[in-house]
């Protein structure tokens, strides 16, 4: 499907200008609507390949004294800085201005996880010459601080913007991830929003925070309780029925999108199991975005999963019975409160 990014950009379009971009927000006539641009767009991205870390919308808009102008907001959503981004945002800035003459405003959300890469400008000088583009960007990381004043705003990104960030701070904690999804999710009904919003707004926190299929059973018992205590049978039904353009998950949650551009979230891998620090629940020992590790097991295969037989008077060294254990264990948490038996 879709990055969530995108449908995000074009449903709510006003409010991600509104929350932030304000000073642009107060310049468009949005009384007039808008109108986005892909074909347009598409003429000069000549890298818009499936699995870019990024999402653009060009739409074209009017300000308030009238003169039609072009906005290109631009979310970069990958985790780690690109070298090249500040030269991208001149190009498509450019190239646009080159190909319609139009007027071009370049706008730039950053959703990575390094608090000092904060580009805003590229350009260059050769003999007295110069040329370049700056650019207001905006960091996600800084909303973290923010997060009273985004509980208190009606603009649905503000909704959103609170699901990446409780999505970075929960990557390895399962159990707290479920705790903000039921949270935040429950603040949509609160909200009063129509169905069709609701929906759409549940469907990119859905994406982003991804939880293990058991915890995700909590959760659909936990929001099917709600909805019929509210009478607002919104979610659930949507969900059973697996509409198109839903993500789908894998048995250890992983979700077919990605907020931040990696591929699928890895989860449900135990990262390790001994001692007294072995918790009832197995989440708690789980990592969402853990490289995927083939549970370690001496005696078995990695086609079948069968026990090998070792050969007749060996004994298994300590070091392979825990193996085994922790394979087990993983592939059947329920193990922890049985002892193991």
């Amino acid at each position: 499907m879709d990055s969530p990014w995108k449908e995000a950009l074009e449903g709510y379009f006003e409010a991600f200008m509104g929350l932030f971009f304000p000073e642009a927000h107060a310049g468009i006539d949005w009384t007039r609507g808008y109108e986005f641009l892909d074909k347009e767009l598409q003429q000069v991205v000549r890298d818009a390949e499936s699995g870019r870390r990024h999402v653009d919308k060009l739409a074209k808009v009017w300000r308030n004294d009238g003169e039609e102008a072009w906005v290109l907001a631009h979310v970069e959503v990958q985790s780690s800085p690109e070298r090249g981004f500040p030269k991208r945002m001149y190009q498509y800035n450019y190239r646009l201005f080159d190909r319609y003459d139009r007027p071009v405003a370049s706008f730039a959300v950053l959703a990575d996880d390094r608090v000092g890469w904060r580009p805003a400008r590229y350009g260059y000088e050769l003999w007295g010459c110069k040329a370049g583009l700056e650019f207001p960007a905006v960091k996600l990381l800084d909303y973290e601080s923010r997060w009273t004043e985004l509980e208190q705003r009606a603009n649905p990104f503000a909704v959103l913007v609170r699901g990446p960030l409780k999505a970075r701070a929960t990557r390895r904690d399962p159990g707290e991830r479920l705790k903000w999804k039921w949270t935040l999710v429950r603040e949509l009904y609160e909200r009063g929003d129509a169905k069709e919003d609701l929906l759409n707004l549940f469907r990119f926190l859905d994406w982003l925070l991804a939880l293990p299929d058991e915890l995700e059973r909590t959760f659909d018992e936990l929001l099917a309780e709600y909805e019929e205590e509210k009478k607002m049978p919104y979610v659930i039904p949507a969900k059973v029925g697996n509409p198109a353009g839903a993500p789908t998950r894998n048995p250890t949650g992983d979700s077919t999108g990605d907020p931040a551009g990696h591929g699928s979230r890895r989860s449900g891998v135990c990262r390790r199991h001994s001692g007294g620090a072995i918790a009832a629940r197995a989440s708690r020992h789980c990592s969402i975005d853990s490289p995927p590790r083939r549970p370690a097991c001496a005696e078995g295969t990695a086609a079948t999963g069968r026990r090998r037989r070792l050969p007749q008077g060996t004994r298994r060294r300590p070091q392979q019975v825990r193996k085994r254990l922790t394979a087990q264990i993983c592939r059947r948490p329920e193990l922890l409160a049985t002892g193991g038996n």
